[in-house]
């Protein structure tokens, strides 16, 4: 086959398609394989080092208040979005794809219209357990939705048109490669983040939780903030708060966490955010975990993504606004010390995982195709 996965923005959606295509590559190797992105400096690093071509087109998303910024900002979007659907087409025709995959990202809104025009198989990847606005947009266009959780095929205007599949993840989620050292056994280890990108009001609270643990030193703790200069201001917090001694193992502050599966492994409580690929990769490894959902997404979809795992019993949930560094504290201590209930957490995680999610995908989508041409 040849096929296109179109993606962009955030390791949210850009890991889910490279796990796709890996799969599609190990499957049917004679395949070709192209992605197409939005320009964004993650699918410019992560696509390429998976080792598939990647070609950019600029597109950008809509925001969603009146003020002058806002209006003018969506000018330039309806701009980006005519010439989107230009070169989108010139890409299709060249490339001549079977099907056309999106796994999210505002880039996916034009090629897969496109796509659909030309009677291409189109698919779309809808990880979240309320679907986001380009499944609202394009369900009605694409063959095929491809969801995460039961029931999310209710939400949607096309029902129909749901096949569940779980949320495909990295191989390596699945390996049982050790990678970086093994921790000490003396302590459990808490591993926290909240994205790529950080979450600044998040990252304030962690340096009152650091000083806690730095002090009672209860626990290993590995840190990652995101964000370019938010590891210098945690740390700058932790100094003026005190603390010298935030070091490794007690406080491992990181700016990213490259080898997340290795860490994760290790981990006995990971306390994050609920973004869709983030509680797949819990689920795949069955780690007990404190959700603190971000507000700041749309539909609040993290808080609908956490109370799946919550009413499953493989997570504890905690809004933004109700915690500090001291109730995240005092709650990572008391589940640490009840290990009877993290084993039960654990087997409550691993009870929701698919871990066949990319297999599933890509066998429906080749019987899809081949059922296609025979028409």
């Amino acid at each position: 086959m040849n096929v296109v996965f179109v993606c962009g923005g955030s390791a949210g959606h850009v890991n889910p398609a490279i796990a796709i295509a890996e799969e599609l590559r190990n499957k049917h190797p004679m395949s070709k394989i192209i992605f197409i992105g939005a320009d964004k400096a993650l699918e410019k690093r992560l696509v390429p080092e998976a080792g598939f071509e990647l070609i950019n087109i600029k597109m950008t998303g809509l925001r969603r208040g009146f003020s002058p910024s806002d209006i003018i900002y969506n000018i330039k979007t309806a701009i980006n979005l005519v010439s989107a659907e230009r070169k989108s087409s010139r890409l299709l025709r060249d490339f001549k794809p079977d099907a056309v995959i999106g796994t999210g990202g505002y880039i996916s809104y034009p090629v897969l219209k496109k796509a659909s025009k030309k009677r291409i198989a189109t698919f779309l990847l809808e990880p979240n357990a309320y679907p986001g606005l380009a499944v609202k947009m394009l369900s009605a266009s694409v063959d095929k939705i491809f969801i995460a959780y039961k029931g999310a095929e209710n939400e949607l205007k096309h029902p129909e048109k749901a096949v569940f599949t779980g949320t495909p993840l990295l191989r390596r989620f699945f390996e049982n490669d050790t990678g970086e050292a093994e921790k000490p056994e003396d302590k459990k280890l808490v591993v926290s983040f909240w994205g790529s990108l950080g979450a600044a009001r998040m990252n304030d609270m962690m340096a009152e939780f650091i000083k806690l643990n730095v002090e009672s030193e209860c626990f290993n703790h590995i840190h990652a903030t995101g964000a370019i200069g938010s590891i210098d201001k945690l740390k700058a917090s932790l100094s003026e708060s005190g603390v010298k001694n935030a070091t490794a193992p007690i406080a491992d502050i990181r700016e990213y966490i490259d080898d997340m599966p290795s860490i994760m492994k290790k981990a006995d409580l990971v306390m994050c955010r609920a973004g869709a690929s983030t509680i797949a990769e819990l689920t795949a490894m069955g780690k007990p975990a404190i959700l603190i959902p971000s507000p700041n997404v749309a539909e609040n979809h993290q808080e609908l993504n956490a109370k799946q795992l919550c009413s499953a019993g493989g997570a504890v949930m905690v809004s933004e606004k109700e915690c500090d560094g001291k109730v995240l504290f005092d709650l990572v201590r008391d589940l640490l010390n009840d290990g009877e209930k993290l084993e039960k957490m654990s087997a409550f995680q691993k009870s929701l995982s698919v871990s066949d999610s990319s297999s599933v995908i890509i066998d429906f989508i080749y019987k899809f195709v081949q059922e296609r041409r025979v028409q």
